[in-house]
């Protein structure tokens, strides 16, 4: 009498149930991230009248503090040099489309002259389309 072999089946992992939860999981990070761009730099802006700028997404945002330092997207620089300040602009320049916006943010108690070195190292650099954020007047007199 010839006994029958009974088929093997090999154990397999389904894919798409994984797949489902991981796309939740990415959604909801996605969702719940919160996507501020915070500098290290306390700043508190100078006052003006004028119409808001539309955002630039691509733009490189230059921070200077009360005392003059400087940050760069969000990392601040080793020192205030202009040297400095143009090495960290060249390497941001790079990164960014050739007609990228400049958009330094001045406390406005920040002595003139480290807004002129911001301005100087973006011309040295090529960077001629140059924003100033401001805010708008408070209303108190």
């Amino acid at each position: 009498m010839a006994r029958r072999r009974r088929g093997r089946h090999e154990a397999s992992i389904e894919l798409t149930p994984l797949i489902d939860v991981v796309f939740l999981l990415l959604i909801f990070f996605m969702v719940s991230t919160n996507f501020i761009r915070e500098t290290q730099l306390r700043i508190n802006l100078p006052e003006a009248s004028g119409k808001p700028a539309e955002t630039q997404p691509d733009a490189i945002e230059l921070a200077v503090d009360r005392a003059g330092d400087y940050a760069l997207d969000g990392r601040m620089l080793l020192d205030n040099d202009l040297s400095t300040l143009v090495a960290a602009l060249t390497e941001a320049r790079k990164r960014a489309p050739e007609d990228v916006r400049l958009i330094i943010t001045a406390d406005a108690m920040t002595a003139h002259q480290a807004v002129v070195r911001a301005m100087d190292a973006a011309g040295k650099v090529g960077l001629t389309r140059l924003s100033i954020t401001t805010q708008q007047p408070t209303g108190d007199g």
